[in-house]
This record gives C-alpha cells, structure tokens and sequence, in this order.
C-alpha cells in the first residue's frame, strides 16, 4: 500500500504541477461571457502547489464567471516580494476586488494601503494580514482551534513525549495552529518540545530538513505538522529511515493525501479544514459587498477532528 500510496503521490502531483505551469502563469483572464460594465476580481494566494486553494479558487471563480465578471489570477509561489508585485499589477489592470492569501502576513501593508486608496475591496482568505483594518473582510479557518483539537486528541493518549514541531512562521495561520497546539500540550510534565522547525508549510521542504534533524541524532517520538502537505514529507522522511512504526504524525488540513495516511496508520490525526466553504464565503463576501451591502469583518469556518475512528465519514478521496 505505501509504494502504492508514494507513486499515485508523485505522478498527480507531476500532473498538478504541469496544470499550475500551464495555467497559474497565465496573462490570460479565465472568465466567459462578462457582461457589460463587468466588475474585475483579482486573487494571489500564498501558493499554488498546495490543492487547498486550488479548490478555495474554484469557488470564488466560479461565482465570478456565473455574475459574467471577469476573473485575473497570479501565483507568489510562496514569494512576499513576488506576491506585493503581482498585487500591483492587478492594481494597473484597475481590479475592483482583491482576494488575498498573504505569503507574509506583516509584509503587505503598503500595497493594501495603495489598494484602499485606489478604492478596491480587500478579502483574505485562509491566513491574516497584520494592519487587518486596512481589510474589508478576513475569512479563515479557526487556525488555533485546529491546533488545539489535536493537542487534545495527543495529551488522551501521551503522558510522556519528545516532540518535533514542523512550522510556517511568516502564515498567521500556521502561527495560531502551533499556539493552539502548544498551549493544549503544554504543563504536561513529561512531554517535551526537543526542536521546532521551520518548513513553510511545504513536503518538499518539510522532508529534508525532518532529515537533517535525524541526521543530527534529534531524539523524538512525535511530530506535529502545521498543516498535512508539511505531514506528507515528515512521513516520507520518517519512512525512508524506517522510523514510521515509533513516531506519531499529526498535521492540520485533512487533505486527501493525509487521510490515506490516517487510514493506513501512517498518521495519527489531522484537524480537518474545509477550503470549499471558505471560497464560497469569500465570493459570497466579494458580491455583498460590490452590492452595497454589510459583510462581516470576521468569518472564522469551524474545523473537526479526522483520527482514524472516524476518517470514513469524510471520504479519503476528496477534500471536504
């Protein structure tokens, strides 16, 4: 099942990649029958190898193309420099709406400052802005809540541990999961943070530098993920050194892939995110607001415990 797991795993994200090239690099916009006098939606999320805001995207696209607006997408590639300038060009091509995921959450002040200026709206999806009164509305997940779920679901069953916390500390978003963790784990005498480390969210990075840590003879039993695309390369690392028997993952996401690996005992628990409903809120947002009306400032989309008691009920080939 594992090599089963590992090859289905490389070749759609192949497949993915080549989709991303294709289309995510695109000057083109990607609506159709825009109506006269249409409104122009601009997105940037923090990136787009990671299937969350591919599916996020689809929601508020498709809401854009069903009201006949047009539609601009750009892809920071986990870039803050890269994400201020591509915000800037929507900027140039007059955007009426900005949906936003920040790649640093402190760095784009300035450039929300020239878009309120300008008159466009500000949405941010999945993580926040520091300056969050420069923004009309931020919709997320309940990030600390998804961290404490699982440090709930750990402390039931670990009086003792050695734990590796995998981290993203430019997201907002992967800042609250690791607090809201650490503050469920925390003033348990034996269990015990032996390194944290930062991975940006990203199995390409979480991988090697999990690597580096046993290579430098870190000594630890659990790893917690801030989300499962880092939990996916943690696992791979743990099982090319044979260590995925005696070291328990746990992540944030509920991912398709992740899931799987709950299935098969290759991780233990993932707080489960719901991108779908976060785009639709964030179209629902987009199309209040260019109609007048009030929107909430604050939207937080709730989260649930996926273990393997209970991964049946979400469906393992599917985001929620």
């Amino acid at each position: 099942m594992k090599k089963v797991f590992w090859s289905g795993f490389i070749l759609s994200n192949i497949a993915v990649f080549g989709l991303l090239l294709y289309g995510f690099c695109s000057e083109e916009d990607y609506s159709l029958n825009q109506k006269r006098n249409s409104y122009l939606i601009g997105a940037s999320y923090m990136t787009m190898n990671n299937e969350f805001y591919k599916i996020m995207n689809e929601e508020i696209k498709a809401r854009a193309d069903a009201e006949g607006d047009r539609f601009i997408l750009r892809d920071p590639a986990l870039s803050a420099s890269r994400q201020i300038e591509q915000i800037e060009e929507m900027l140039e091509k007059k955007i009426d709406v900005l949906v936003l995921t920040p790649v640093d959450w402190e760095s784009l002040t300035s450039v929300l400052k020239r878009a309120k200026k300008q008159g466009v709206y500000i949405i941010v999806a999945d993580s926040n802005v520091s300056e969050e009164e420069l923004v009309d509305c931020t919709i997320t997940s309940d990030n600390y809540r998804a961290g404490t779920i699982v440090g709930q679901y750990f402390v039931r069953s670990h009086k003792r541990a050695k734990l590796v916390i995998m981290t993203h500390e430019t997201a907002k978003s992967g800042q609250d999961r690791v607090r809201g963790f650490l503050d469920a784990v925390g003033g348990q005498d034996g269990i015990e943070i032996v390194r944290k480390i930062e991975c940006e969210g990203q199995l390409e990075i979480a991988m090697p530098r999990l690597q580096e840590a046993i290579d430098e003879g870190v000594d630890f039993d659990n790893v917690f993920c801030l989300n499962d695309l880092s939990g996916v390369g943690v696992v791979a690392a743990l099982e090319d050194n044979k260590m995925l028997e005696d070291v328990g993952v746990y992540g944030v996401d509920a991912s398709p892939d992740s899931k799987v690996l709950i299935k098969e005992g290759m991780m233990r628990a993932s707080a489960a995110q719901f991108p779908s409903k976060i785009g639709k809120e964030a179209a629902n947002a987009v199309y209040r607001m260019l109609d007048g009306k009030d929107v909430e400032k604050r939207i937080l989309v709730p989260v649930e415990l996926i273990t393997p008691e209970n991964v049946d009920e979400f469906g393992v080939d599917r985001w929620q």
